[in-house]
């Protein structure tokens, strides 16, 4: 009975080693050839990744090699355009300054004021060498002066209004508007000169065909402030390499804005000198005045005798030359 028994616990035994190893070694292929399966998944994925990370980095060198590029080629053109502003000619001067004229009418308005003063010079008894001093100086001066004083305020009229057409192109971009749209808007909404210079910028796109950078580049020699020259380098940059505009244009809004604010900070800060300046250089005029009001007969000297007039003509140039230092000392630039 025990024998039997013991024979079929041995049975047993046996058939459940046989069925375990049986079943051990199907498991183990198993798991060996999903292992192996893992293995290679994992080193496709490792193989996808190294090559989309070279490709990133690719791209990436890329565009950093174009954006140095653009800003060489930028940098370059800069400088050829910053000796055409240093001295630019009679017509851009106009043109910058507002103004339609051609040059025959500015050589008649030269004329015209020559005359005027020159005629108000001679019936103020001035002697012969002062009427003709005074006739070349309006002549040559007195135009261009006048340009001058146009150019610059129109450049203040462009930089106060500039920011707030940024942030149009800005806020038409994010909400799915093409820049050439956003430019139309800028052209037919914005404030003088702002509105002038997109619409030549449209016009130039569309009647020349003319792209957009080169469009815009155009804008620094129309208007020569650091400003229109920041926005042309962004277009440039996004135009040839790529890059979300609206963030980039968004930056330079928030850079024109605080420049406006340190431009601002800076007048406050150098007002005591300016007032200084002020009182420094209408001081002599305002003795000469009083002087003239209590003893006429003891200034119209200078007026009179021939000393008198060199005087006041030494005075004139000495009290011109203070003038433009102390100008000079107290133009704070950013």
């Amino acid at each position: 009975m025990l024998g039997s028994t013991g024979l079929i616990a041995a049975i047993a035994v046996l058939t459940m080693l046989s069925v375990g190893s049986i079943a051990y070694v199907i498991l183990a292929g198993r798991i060996r050839d999903e292992n192996q399966i893992e293995n290679r998944l994992a080193g496709l994925q490792a193989k996808s990744m190294a090559v989309a990370a070279a490709g990133r980095t690719s791209d990436a060198t890329k565009r950093r090699k174009t954006i140095q590029e653009t800003l060489e080629e930028m940098e370059r053109n800069q400088k050829a355009r910053q000796k055409r502003t240093d001295s630019p000619p009679l017509m851009l001067r106009l043109q910058q300054a507002g103004l339609n004229w051609t040059r025959r009418t500015f050589v008649v308005i030269s004329i015209v004021a020559a005359l005027v003063i020159g005629v108000i010079a001679f019936f103020a008894g001035l002697p012969l060498y002062a009427v003709a001093a005074a006739t070349i100086g309006a002549g040559l001066g007195l135009p261009r002066w006048i340009v001058g004083r146009l150019r610059k305020r129109r450049f203040k009229l462009f930089m106060a209004e500039f920011p707030n057409a940024v942030d149009v192109i800005v806020r038409g971009i994010k909400s799915g508007l093409p820049v050439g749209d956003c430019l139309r808007i800028i052209a037919t909404e914005a404030k003088e000169p702002v509105r002038s210079e997109f619409r030549l910028i449209v016009d130039e796109q569309q009647g020349l065909g003319l792209p957009l950078a080169e469009a815009v580049a155009r804008l620094p020699e129309r208007v020569p402030v650091t400003e229109a020259n920041f926005f042309a380098i962004v277009i440039a940059i996004q135009q040839r390499a790529g890059g979300n505009l609206s963030e980039a244009l968004g930056n330079l809004s928030r850079v024109l804005r605080e420049r406006a604010k340190m431009s601002g900070k800076i007048q406050a800060m150098s007002m005591e000198a300016k007032a200084s300046a002020w009182i420094i250089g209408v001081l002599p005029v305002g003795v000469m005045a009083v002087t003239f009001v209590s003893s006429p007969k003891y200034i119209m000297l200078l007026f009179t005798e021939p000393l008198g007039n060199v005087i006041l003509g030494c005075s004139a140039v000495w009290m011109l030359i203070g003038i433009l230092v102390m100008r000079k000392m107290i133009d704070f630039k950013i």
